[in-house]
């Protein structure tokens, strides 16, 4: 599947740009895979794959506990969407091929 692999995803925040890793795998139209930044990593869920078009959700930690929820496309060797981060709204990322 084309999004299968590393993934080194830029995401735009409040707090400024924020830089993750993301390792997925698709099987059928189930995302599964982990997600990482500043040293956690976290197991997605809810993931999706249909088409070109991939969802799925990370709880994070830090710097305070979210759900952040991630709607994309790929192409390629990139991938760009956005990333709802509940009451806060949403905001772009982009992903690279790694």
């Amino acid at each position: 599947m084309a999004v299968d692999g590393n993934w080194n995803l830029t995401m735009t925040t409040p707090m400024g740009e924020r830089q993750a890793t993301l390792n997925l795998k698709a099987a059928g139209g189930t995302l599964t895979g982990t997600q990482g930044a500043e040293g956690n990593t976290a197991e997605i869920f809810d993931g999706t794959v249909s088409g070109d078009n991939v969802s799925w959700k990370v709880s994070i930690t830090n710097p305070m506990p979210l759900t952040l929820e991630f709607a994309g496309t790929v192409s390629g060797d990139s991938m760009n969407g956005e990333m709802g981060i509940g009451p806060m709204g949403s905001f772009p990322f982009t992903g690279a091929r790694a």
